[in-house]
């Protein structure tokens, strides 16, 4: 498993390994381990990318496993460790070490925390606590409201927002008819199309395709993303759907497990009916039954270029590292070391998705209302942590 993720390690036990940009070279190594966690402390964090580079843009990597734990080959000297989930815009932590040739250098735990970098916020909802996950793990999130969807200025100034379920009611909304704010879809429109992220869960996901609270009817007034993209009908029971599939590769990994068990106990949630494969990647099903999506897709032409997001990735840059295996990767790097990485024939913004998109995540199970979730929970951290 070790030579299939390490894409630079020789894996001959010889302690060397070769750079991309010169194969005939041998460089002198060590090993650098540890265990990735949560801000927590407790919670380990499968599928974090750890990685390191030595100065002329090559880089060495590896991903954590399931329990966190991680093992990389690397050449000696000093140099950063760097442990990113998701693109790394919104979650990273840069560590220094000295890798020893022909030595294991382990980094110890209280450094191997998993940094929150993105300024997150939440709707709270009647039928979903994502919030409590986030707090879980370390991590902090601002309550802001429907009204507050309203001001662009207001959630642009965030990397993430969480639209959990049941947070479009009356009370919340001040009317009964929300799914007519096209001052809404608008500003999401807008935040996505500039690089913010979305978490949407059951019935929340009439902020991305209309409807009133629920509906079931695919053709729904109102949302930013187009029906043909994606169509629910809340005609789900309260029932347990048995031998769930993690189809997902990357996400299976993290997690430790393929197959799950999910009690949906409340009746009426909303179930996809038609989505374009195109722009969805399904990563959780049951047969042929979509669960929970996502898409980096998200483009709107005529949305105005607004910047979003927190100040702490001013001085930060996502590209697509180019590898000489074609195995390539999204990281986010200071943008003082781009000259070396485009001399490398690296490429700005992510290895796949729209360069500009952020990342929509829907579910259509969540943490809420029994609190029994079981294998989901896993699910959800890992949502969170790769938005």
């Amino acid at each position: 498993m070790l030579c299939s993720l390490l894409l630079l390690a020789n894996c001959k036990g010889d302690d060397s390994v070769t750079p991309e940009e010169n194969p005939t070279k041998v460089v002198s190594t060590g090993k650098v381990e540890g265990k990735v966690f949560a801000k927590n402390g407790t919670k380990p964090i499968g599928g974090a990318l750890v990685f390191t580079t030595d100065g002329q843009s090559n880089i060495y990597h590896t991903y954590s496993g399931a329990d966190g734990s991680f093992s990389l080959t690397a050449p000696e000297g000093n140099t950063t460790l760097h442990i990113q989930t998701g693109d790394g815009k919104n979650f990273r932590s840069e560590i220094p070490v000295t890798i020893k040739k022909n030595e294991t250098v382990t980094v110890a735990a209280t450094d191997s925390k998993l940094d929150q970098i993105a300024k997150m916020a939440y709707i709270k909802g009647s039928y979903d606590e994502i919030e409590a996950i986030i707090s879980s793990l370390g991590y902090t999130a601002t309550e802001i409201t429907y009204q507050d969807l309203k001001n662009i200025n207001t959630i642009s100034q965030y990397d993430i927002i969480f639209l959990n379920c049941g947070s479009r009611t009356y009370a919340q909304t001040g009317t009964s008819t929300p799914s007519n704010d096209a001052n809404v879809y608008s500003n999401l429109s807008t935040f996505v199309s500039n690089g913010g992220s979305l978490y949407s869960s059951d019935w929340a996901s009439a902020y991305l395709v209309g409807g009133n609270t629920n509906t079931e009817n695919c053709n729904a007034p109102g949302g930013f993303i187009n029906d043909n993209l994606l169509c629910l009908k809340d005609i789900g029971t309260a029932t347990n759907y048995l031998g769930c599939s993690v189809s997902n590769a990357a996400l299976a990994t993290a997690l430790g497990f393929n197959t799950l068990d999910i009690q949906y106990d409340m009746g009426a949630w909303e179930k996809i009916q038609n989505y374009d494969p195109a722009f969805w990647d399904v990563l959780v099903q049951k047969d042929n039954e979509p669960l929970m999506i996502r898409t980096g897709h998200y483009t709107n032409p005529s949305a105005p270029q607004t910047p979003v997001g927190t100040s702490l990735n001013n001085n930060h840059i996502t590209i697509c590292h180019h590898t000489a295996s074609g195995n390539n990767i999204t990281i986010t790097i200071n943008q003082n070391a781009w000259n070396a990485h485009q001399a490398h024939g690296d490429t700005m913004g992510p290895c796949t998705g729209n360069s500009s998109s952020g990342n929509i995540y829907y579910t259509t199970f969540h943490n809420h209302a029994s609190g029994n979730i079981g294998k989901t929970g896993p699910i959800l951290e890992y949502v969170i942590l790769n938005l």
